[in-house]
């Protein structure tokens, strides 16, 4: 057997070419690599002796040559095929271990300039992939360090690749040139006729790896499967780990992201109960208890079958309270042994963890940092829309007073609050809070007073005051009639994003009520 090695990432190629050279395998190699193995004792073949043609154009031109190519994609089934090969002295290559200059790592680094990422496409590396991939049942070609182990596990147990293995190694060469060729157009397609760099490229790549297949989508009737970025943000819900539970359901997923997202949004231990995607409780405390209680106070009837999410550990005393709801999802960094003992009552329950990034919220870290999508898409009919994604963040240097009441600080706090929760709350959004809580959720409407309605019938089916409340709306009230809603439901401060041509009119009615308004001048429509 031969093996051909040309790996620009040279984790773990040692070693694994004295267990392939321990096998009686004929090493053949490239360059930097062969001068490794060499160095170190194994015996090898540079691929320009195998060749008989030397290396040229500073390495461009080495492994496009027939005796590699041809031993990679000669048929050993097909007699004319061997004939042909031997005709020219081209021996076959059984085993290719390649990855590709790093053209992502590359692009990545800051001030990466177009000469550095043409340098960084690799050609032979792809080339050899791709015969090796075609001619898969007589070559296993490896692209990644990590599947090393294994093959060599089976290398010395049955002496060959099984073909399952080497359909399989074929499959995941083929993903990667994918990836790598992807990589290069996403790259190039955003470059500008003055050099400059678009935000959207004029291609979009997209590419996905399959966590799971799923039951059902969002109707029995629909089929559906669970996709992962191939890089993911830390702390985002792919990277979550199921201790327990029943398997997640699309809707499960979908509804946890929206819990997960808001929760995030909280430095102080916060709380986000949510129901079709929408926030039906939020609230800040203490610990994990004081805002669980809380934001499960602002609607019991919705909060039952729905989704939980806390930023700090559960403990004992919290999950003894979420346990006595029902739950399809609760998501949490950690837990303490305790509660999940009391969760193992509940082995329906799918009790997710999530590491948050170490460094969450840092000075200068990037939205990815902060396990944050930098773009958001949308299908549509045959098309896709993207978008930057909603990562703005309200700073109390951000708001405009606009009345003459002045907001006394714990107002202002509450507004905060309330615009926080706003964001995550399908449009039209109305939100009332009070002392860190939420106390009343609109959400979902064709019209903001409709919201603003439900918000106060929610308040009241929950037997909560609405009286001295702050209130949030996603987006500017067209009307004074929104405005009155929510003052005569008990609304003391209002924060709204302003820009309306009847913004005069409306602060004129706060004035008139003598409620205190603050504009933000950022809209979030969330639909």
């Amino acid at each position: 057997m031969h093996a051909l090695i040309s790996v620009s990432d040279k984790t773990g190629i040692l070693e694994f070419s004295r267990e392939l050279h321990a096998l009686g395998i004929k090493l053949l190699s490239t360059g930097g690599t062969a001068k490794l193995l060499a160095d170190n004792g194994l015996p090898v073949t540079e691929v320009a002796d195998h060749t008989g043609f030397p290396e040229m154009l500073d390495g461009r031109v080495k492994t496009l040559h027939p005796k590699i190519h041809g031993g990679l994609l000669a048929r050993r089934d097909l007699p004319e095929h061997i004939a042909a090969i031997k005709a020219h002295g081209i021996e076959t290559i059984d085993l290719l271990i390649v990855n590709l200059y790093p053209f992502e790592a590359t692009v990545a680094k800051a001030g990466c300039t177009l000469e550095d990422a043409i340098e960084n496409i690799d050609i032979g590396g792809p080339a050899m992939v791709r015969s090796a991939a075609k001619n898969w049942k007589d070559v296993g070609v490896l692209t990644d360090a990590s599947q090393y182990a294994g093959v060599l596990a089976e290398l010395k147990t049955a002496g060959k690749l099984s073909d399952t293995t080497k359909f399989a190694l074929s499959v995941a060469a083929f993903n990667r040139i994918s990836q790598y060729d992807g990589a290069i157009s996403d790259y190039l397609s955003r470059i500008q006729a003055d050099g400059s760099h678009a935000l959207f490229p004029a291609q979009s790549n997209g590419r996905f790896v399959k966590l799971q297949d799923l039951r059902y989508g969002e109707n029995p009737h629909q089929k559906a499967a669970f996709y992962r970025d191939l890089y993911p943000a830390p702390g985002s819900l792919v990277t979550a780990v199921q201790l327990q539970g029943k398997e997640l359901s699309y809707n499960n997923i979908a509804d946890a992201d929206a819990a997960w997202e808001c929760v995030k949004s909280f430095s102080e231990p916060a709380c986000v109960i949510v129901k079709h995607a929408n926030p039906c409780g939020v609230a800040v405390g203490a610990d994990s208890l004081e805002a669980y209680s809380k934001a499960f106070k602002t609607d019991p009837t919705s909060a039952f079958g729905g989704i939980i999410a806390l930023n700090r550990t559960v403990d004992a005393a919290s999950a003894q309270e979420m346990a006595k709801q029902f739950v399809e999802v609760l998501m949490a960094p950690a837990y303490t042994p305790e509660a999940l003992d009391i969760f193992k009552a509940k082995a329906n329950v799918r009790v997710l963890q999530i590491d948050l990034p170490a460094q969450l919220g840092k000075v200068g870290n990037t939205d990815w940092q902060n396990g944050r999508n930098a773009v958001d898409v949308k299908r549509i009919g045959s098309g896709l829309l993207m978008q930057t994604a909603d990562n703005h963040e309200l700073v109390l240097s951000d708001l405009k007073v606009v009345t003459k009441a002045q907001p006394t600080p714990a107002q202002m706090q509450d507004l905060l609050f309330a615009w926080k929760v706003a964001k995550y709350v399908k449009s039209n959004a109305i939100v009332f809070c009070a002392n860190g809580m939420t106390m009343g959720v609109g959400a979902g409407q064709m019209s903001r007073l409709d919201s603003a309605r439900i918000a106060s019938i929610k308040a009241e089916h929950a037997s909560l005051s609405l009286k001295g409340t702050a209130v949030a709306s996603d987006a500017f009230f067209p009307f004074r009639d929104g405005l009155d809603v929510v003052v005569n439901a008990g609304a003391t401060c209002v924060i709204q994003p302003g820009g309306s041509m009847r913004d005069a009119e409306v602060i004129a009615a706060a004035d008139e009520h003598g409620v205190v308004m603050v504009f933000t001048g950022v809209r979030h429509f969330r639909h």
